[in-house]
């Protein structure tokens, strides 16, 4: 596992629970409106439909209420931005989890149920609360930042494979976009390169001549959402650069090996 930051970023926990809060919402408020086509079509990930993501999304709500149902841990033993690196191997854990938990239940009544459980569960758990995971206990607070990641993510990923414009809350964007922005600087340290995502995060990374001062000679730039595709592996380095989503400037300016953080 890379090194943790010495300091790592702080965001607001009320902004971040009302952030996931809106975000569910605005996922539950489209799935309800979505046909039987859409439901069928493919999702883009792996065999799942459209329906087995929007169930998905549900369980991401759900799975933080049972998590916060069970007896708290004692230390947290991971943050926030180490979360990327710890998903990976229990991806199939995790959709396995999700289709149990979940099968059976139209999906409004799943969302439902979930955005009520999710309620109820934060509304009487301080972001200090400690829960017990699969990856790692984490603290309340920093759990909820990971959420902006699911949430963002997957709202993006029902968007493209259901033809839908769920909106992306501005916290949420911008928490997902600086999570995966810091956690790229952890796992390549250094300061050779300056990674620009405006508006919501400049980061420097991989080993090599440390920047000070004038412009850098390593810089890559790109927009949030395209960032957020190639940190999750739902876009190719060498595509976003043939479609100018990316601009790449200097010998070092080459994310390719680093890319996707988690997929």
């Amino acid at each position: 596992m890379p090194p943790a930051r010495k300091k790592p970023r702080a965001y607001d926990p009320v902004k971040i629970r009302a952030a996931v809060t809106a975000q569910f919402d605005h996922v539950g408020r489209a799935v309800r409106e979505l046909g039987p086509e859409q439901l069928q079509r493919p999702s883009g990930l792996g065999d799942w439909t459209v329906a087995d993501l929007a169930a998905h999304i549900a369980w991401i709500a759900d799975s933080l209420a049972a998590g916060l149902a069970r007896p708290p841990a004692a230390v947290p033993e991971l943050t926030a931005v180490e979360w990327p690196f710890a998903t990976a191997s229990l991806a199939g854990k995790i959709s396995e989890a999700a289709r149990e938990t979940l099968t059976g239940a139209p999906l409004p009544e799943l969302y439902e149920r979930a955005a009520g459980a999710m309620a109820e569960a934060l509304a009487a758990n301080p972001g200090g609360r400690v829960l017990q995971l699969w990856i790692g206990d984490m603290t309340l607070a920093d759990f909820l930042v990971t959420r902006t990641v699911e949430l963002v993510v997957h709202t993006d990923d029902l968007n493209r494979a259901a033809g839908l414009d769920i909106p992306i809350e501005r916290q949420a964007l911008a928490a997902c976009t600086r999570l995966l922005a810091d956690s790229l600087a952890v796992k390549a340290p250094g300061g050779s390169v300056e990674v620009r995502i405006p508006p919501f995060a400049v980061v420097q990374c991989i080993e090599g001549p440390r920047h000070t001062r004038g412009t850098p000679p390593n810089v890559v730039e790109t927009d949030p959402l395209t960032w957020i595709r190639l940190a999750t592996g739902r876009t190719a380095w060498a595509e976003a650069l043939d479609a100018a989503h990316v601009r790449a400037g200097g010998e070092r300016a080459d994310l390719s090996a680093l890319l996707p953080l988690m997929s």
